[in-house]
């Protein structure tokens, strides 16, 4: 199979940039499925149904979330109607919508999307995502089940993004990292088949600070005070995150590379 995975689309910029550029990508690197991380996608805080459905007409197989799952309320009901949408799998036992999911490719595949919330560092407690992926792992075989299993794991800390990803290898096509907004540069497969990627970075203008417009940031980083409300920022976008190659037999990657397309970062494409 041929993956691409996308980071944190951040604001208007981040949906314009889904929304022009994504089809294209699809038909000239084969796309067998796609996934975007859409948690702030409306206003940087949240995703609302109507942004989700945007996205997903542009040609979006499955969108993920992270901590900010809810903060668009209307989003509560919205994960129960739409099925493409995955909230964490360790946010709350009693969170509307599903934190796994096995889905159908167009080509007839089978494709376990799952995410997970990390700890150190986040503002809210969360249950221990290893013990909370480790049953969906054991009921979805790498090559069995699914001919590829993605993880999405949205915390703050490299150290346990990279724990997580050691954690699955063999049992993954692909865990990577996002929430930090910033892309990494160590994509890689891991001994036991697994690609790998500490963060996908986000779909956004990075002519901002980790996507917001810069004057409010620095001025609370300066005088410790604020004053406005965050806004993101809403220059060219740049389209962050990762593509994958994978043998449909054992479900592992053979093949990992960076993507970045368009804004200010320098281009990286499979």
């Amino acid at each position: 199979m041929k993956i691409l995975f996308l980071g944190d689309v951040m604001g208007r910029a981040g949906r314009r940039a889904i929304t022009e550029n994504l089809s294209g990508l699809r038909e000239a690197w084969k796309l067998d499925f796609v996934v975007v991380n859409g948690e702030n996608a409306t206003s940087g805080i949240g995703l609302s149904g109507a942004h989700a459905k945007t996205l997903l007409d542009a040609g979006v197989d499955c969108l993920t979330l992270g901590d900010h799952a809810f903060d668009q309320k209307d989003m509560l009901r919205f994960i129960e109607q739409e099925p493409r949408i995955i909230r964490p799998l360790n946010f709350s036992k009693t969170a509307p919508g599903k934190g796994a999911r096995l889905f159908t490719s167009k080509n007839g595949r089978k494709v376990l999307v799952t995410q997970i919330l990390g700890q150190v560092f986040m503002k809210r407690p969360f249950d221990d995502p290893f013990s909370a992926v480790e049953p969906v792992l054991k009921t979805h075989p790498l090559g069995g089940m699914a001919q590829a299993v993605i993880v999405d794991m949205h915390c703050e800390a490299t150290s346990e993004k990279m724990a997580m990803g050691h954690f699955c290898d063999g049992r993954a096509s692909l865990v990577v990292g996002t929430h930090t907004h910033v892309p990494t540069a160590d994509a890689m497969v891991l001994p036991g088949g697994t690609a790998y990627l500490t963060d996908a970075g986000m779909c956004g203008d990075y002519n901002s600070v980790i996507g917001m417009e810069k004057t409010e940031p620095m001025r609370r980083f300066i005088t410790g005070m604020p004053r406005d409300r965050f806004t993101p920022a809403n220059g060219e976008a740049t389209l962050s995150g990762v593509y994958v190659e994978t043998d449909d037999r054992t479900g592992r990657a053979k093949r990992i590379a960076m993507v970045r397309n368009g804004g200010l970062l320098q281009a990286a494409k499979p």
